[in-house]
């Protein structure tokens, strides 16, 4: 194993510490006014959605990042997964649709994250129309190429995981 194999858990990581973060910052506060009104933090009925959150500086510059170093890390990992599928010779049309719903997605993610809900409805939607479904298609693409390229029982593993996990990722996009 190489080290780039820690390119995408430290997507994850990076997304999600800077997502909590965002919306730690916007909705817990310590002034009320700051948070929109007299509100406790982070109740049921008030729950903070990362569009909302990142809407205002300081989280509006910290949301932004995000979205620009997260579509960056998604590029390079589309572009060393098309590679890496190159080098085992299975140079196909799916491998290549798969990179350019890939960058699809970075490029979705881009405007997600430099046009707020609040400033640019439209763009920031548009963006998230954009970066979601291609994400999807990206990784059932990717389920379909590793039950093609499946050699051993472990890469039909693998495959069968990826599946379950772009049904759990289907799922919550609807």
């Amino acid at each position: 194993m190489t080290a780039w194999i820690l390119l995408p858990v430290s997507l994850s990581a990076f997304s999600i510490t800077g997502i909590w973060t965002v919306s730690y910052n916007e909705s817990c506060s310590p002034d009320p006014a700051e948070q929109g009104g007299p509100k406790t933090c982070c109740t049921l009925d008030d729950v903070p959605l990362i569009s909302k959150c990142g809407t205002y500086p300081p989280e509006s510059c910290l949301f932004s990042l995000i979205g620009n170093v997260g579509a960056f890390m998604v590029a390079l990992i589309c572009l060393l997964r098309y590679g890496q599928l190159l080098e085992q010779s299975r140079h196909s049309w799916v491998n290549t649709t798969a990179l350019i719903t890939g960058c699809t997605n970075a490029v979705g993610l881009v405007v997600v994250g430099n046009f707020q809900v609040d400033h640019a409805k439209p763009l920031h939607y548009v963006g998230a129309g954009v970066a979601f479904p291609a994400g999807l298609l990206f990784v059932c693409l990717h389920c379909a190429l590793s039950y093609h390229g499946a050699a051993t029982p472990l890469d039909l593993v693998v495959a069968y995981l990826r599946s379950v996990l772009a049904a759990i990722a289907f799922v919550t996009l609807v």
